[in-house]
């Protein structure tokens, strides 16, 4: 993992609703600001439904934004010709959660990956193969898997046939939308450790999304934590695991199982009661009010604006 400062995308008030009926809107995304740093992966954790994955689909332009803006290297995505988007592209890729859905049955595993390749015009011929063979090298794959189709491999290897795509055209940032989530547990440690490396090899950006706390801790240089639409902390790793300041936080850290028997049953965990609040009509004030034991006044009538309360570490809470 790269140490730099260079900020290479930036999310700015970012909002992606989605229209529910004829008059009622989903704000699946309402609002959300971070940046990402050249080099580094930057984690983003949540319950399912939080807007994780429509918050990472968005910055790829694969969603058009409600509203705010992303920037990469300090131009907006969202406001590009197609021409300008396809570019784009060779900047940004993706890989997605279900390594079974995510692959065209059809097609084989070599023009899987070589997909993107073709579009862009960049190899043909002996030197389109090569650049195959060399992709699935990166990912642990043999050479004659590309003549195959993706129902002839396990799941751990279609989710490296999906990270081989991803690369494919030498991007320099890459959402990870819940790339393991998917997966065997014994695979899961391969796949992230895989990550790691290319990071390391090819000098890659990452915005890793997923639900498991453990991993993302392993993985990431910084992490957010999303609830409802709405970014309600950010800080470096070490920092979220050790203070946890934001009272959702500190339930989901609660929450992540331990290996040690023992240490698991004297282990304090937060449990959440009351109703969720329905995304599509938020009440004003916090959305985790309803489910917060430390709920004050101001709780239930302010939206809390997420702020740095202590050295990098950024809480949207009327707690602090």
């Amino acid at each position: 993992m790269l140490d730099n400062n260079e900020v290479l995308v930036q999310v700015k008030d970012l909002k992606k609703h989605f229209k529910v009926g004829r008059k009622q809107m989903l704000k699946a995304v309402d609002g959300v600001s971070f940046d990402i740093k050249l080099g580094e992966t930057l984690g983003l954790v949540g319950e399912s439904g939080c807007g994780k994955t429509t918050c990472g689909r968005t910055i790829m332009g694969l969603y058009d934004a409600t509203g705010g803006e992303v920037l990469f290297k300090g131009e907006s995505i969202h406001k590009k010709s197609s021409k300008d988007k396809l570019a784009l592209t060779k900047k940004m890729q993706i890989i997605f959660q279900d390594p079974y859905a995510s692959l065209n049955p059809r097609m084989t595993v070599g023009d899987i990956i070589c997909e993107g390749i073709d579009i862009h015009d960049l190899y043909k011929g002996k030197e389109r193969t090569v650049r195959l063979h060399k992709l699935l090298d990166l990912v642990g794959l043999n050479h004659e898997h590309a003549s195959r189709f993706p129902h002839e491999f396990s799941g751990g290897q279609r989710q490296r046939i999906g990270i081989a795509r991803a690369l494919a055209i030498e991007p320099e940032f890459i959402v990870c939308d819940e790339p393991i989530s998917a997966l065997d547990v014994s695979i899961q440690a391969q796949v992230v450790n895989l990550l790691i490396k290319l990071q390391e090899q090819l000098g890659l950006t990452y915005l890793f999304i997923a639900h498991d706390l453990s991993m993302v801790k392993h993985i990431s240089d910084r992490v957010g934590v999303m609830y409802l639409g709405h970014m309600v902390e950010l800080t470096k790793s070490e920092n979220l695991y050790m203070k946890p300041l934001h009272p959702y936080t500190q339930a989901l850290l609660s929450a992540i199982p331990e290996p040690d028997p023992d240490y698991s049953q004297s282990k304090e965990r937060i449990h959440l009661d009351g109703e969720i609040p329905s995304p599509i009509n938020p009440s004003p004030g916090c959305r985790f009010v309803t489910r917060c034991m430390s709920a004050k006044e101001a709780c239930y009538s302010e939206t809390p604006i997420i702020k740095e309360v202590e050295k990098e570490h950024f809480v949207a809470c009327h707690l602090y």
